[in-house]
């Protein structure tokens, strides 16, 4: 296998969910798997593709005049379409205080520092025509203010249809600080259903095979940035792992799954839960690998489960002279679609305060081989700790605590409400 750096490097381009770049990167790491297999004289291994269905949109026109100028802009994919001139109304914080007596908002477009379901729940039942969302630092340019597509949810859309635009935090300033009170907003765009898909392979284990332990890394990226940190270096230690077992493997079944589409909601993960119901009976366990290998930071291992298992991984750790921030609660990661059907996860990763991920700044110089190659190592360890347990050292099942975080992550929390009702 090529060193850990050398692939992170050539995974090192924008690669979005459903695209041809996120494909070729697939391709990438379907020969990876497959050249390792025969390398270590695995005939039985191969590497799979499971293609699934993302929602997305193509654009075809974009634009937002405010005060006589051209205003730089993206939309909110899914949100819909306008081409109108709209009253433009600055909120705060747009809490339940800032839409007191605000009344109908038909016609008028709404400025806002940030938005949330809750947010976007109060722009619906005011009736507001569109929404902007203000981005970055006042200082920062548009491109490193990294203005870059998103799509809107299906737990926002169920309060309704609003076109949405993202725009710079500078150009915001200006609006409100010359008092602009009107916007001519445009944005055209047509739902689409790009096909992106998880690479899996399965190593089968030697005495307790009919236990499976999912291992999980979504190789996808953001529009922007080369998704270096975020995510190839995660998906380049689950490759080399996956080496490791090729050659040792474990008394069970060890099934590795690279994640197409993570960032536009974990979908690889999801579709793979969804695909393979009949196997989650039988998975036992799930270790997930998301941002690995910077030079500066801290180690951090992000537990879901039962309290038995973060008594197990902090005592692990100290065995193991492992120095990691030990964290507990669902991984905002493809872990969370399993550990929602009650495999308990850990989220292996390495965070910093010295680089930005979902940014232009998400590049290789802020990694290490050096640092990778602990994190791969640590893995490695306690992945076959448990993996060759004479029993699973943690059962099955979430705690009360975690499974009403897992009905907010999934937004089920309305739901629920009601049916209590």
């Amino acid at each position: 296998m090529k060193e850990l750096m050398d692939f992170v490097r050539e995974l090192s381009f924008v690669r979005v969910g459903g695209s041809p770049e996120e494909k070729k990167a697939g391709e990438l790491i379907m020969e990876e798997v497959n050249r390792t297999a025969e390398d270590v004289g695995r005939e039985d291994v191969r590497g799979e593709y499971m293609a699934f269905k993302v929602p997305a949109a193509e654009v075809k026109r974009c634009s937002v005049e405010a005060g006589g100028r051209q205003i730089a802009c993206v939309p909110f994919l899914r949100s819909g379409n306008i081409n109108r001139e709209c009253e433009l109304l600055y909120l705060d914080e747009a809490s339940e205080i800032d839409f007191s007596g605000i009344g109908d908002l038909e016609g008028k477009a709404v400025l806002l520092n940030r938005l949330d379901e809750e947010v976007y729940k109060r722009l619906s039942e005011h009736k507001a025509s569109a929404f902007l969302v203000m981005q970055g630092k006042y200082y920062f340019s548009e491109k490193d203010a990294s203005l870059y597509p998103r799509r809107i949810r299906e737990n926002f859309t169920r309060h309704g249809m609003i076109p949405g635009f993202a725009i710079t935090a500078g150009d915001a300033l200006w609006i409100v600080q010359e008092e602009v009170n009107k916007v001519s907003l445009v944005l055209e765009q047509e739902n689409t259903e790009p096909e992106s898909r998880n690479i899996s392979a399965v190593i089968e284990g030697t005495d307790l095979k009919e236990e499976s332990i999912v291992l999980t890394a979504h190789y996808d990226s953001v529009p922007v940035g080369t998704g270096s940190w975020d995510n190839a270096t995660g998906a380049v230690a689950l490759l080399s792992i996956f080496r490791h077992f090729a050659a040792n493997p474990a008394r069970r079944t060890l099934r590795f799954v690279w994640c197409g589409s993570e960032e536009l909601g974990l979908l690889g993960s999801k579709a793979y839960v969804e695909q393979k119901k009949e196997l989650l009976e039988k998975t036992v366990f799930c270790f997930n690998f998301d941002m690995c290998g910077t030079a500066l930071g801290a180690n951090k291992i992000c537990v879901t489960g039962e309290k038995e298992l973060q008594t197990f991984v902090e005592q692990y750790c100290k065995m193991a002279g492992y120095s990691a921030i030990i964290g507990v609660g669902v991984h905002s990661s493809d872990s969370a679609p399993f550990c929602d059907n009650e495999i308990p996860a850990l989220g292996l990763s390495r965070e910093t305060s010295t680089a930005e991920l979902h940014t232009i700044h998400d590049l290789v110089p802020a990694l290490s081989e050096k640092a990778m190659g602990r994190n791969v190592e640590f893995a490695v360890r306690i992945i076959g700790d448990v993996a060759n347990a004479a029993v699973i050292p943690v059962k099955k099942g979430m705690p009360e605590e975690r499974r009403k975080e897992l009905d907010k992550y999934f937004h089920r929390e309305d739901e629920k409400k009601k049916a209590e009702k």
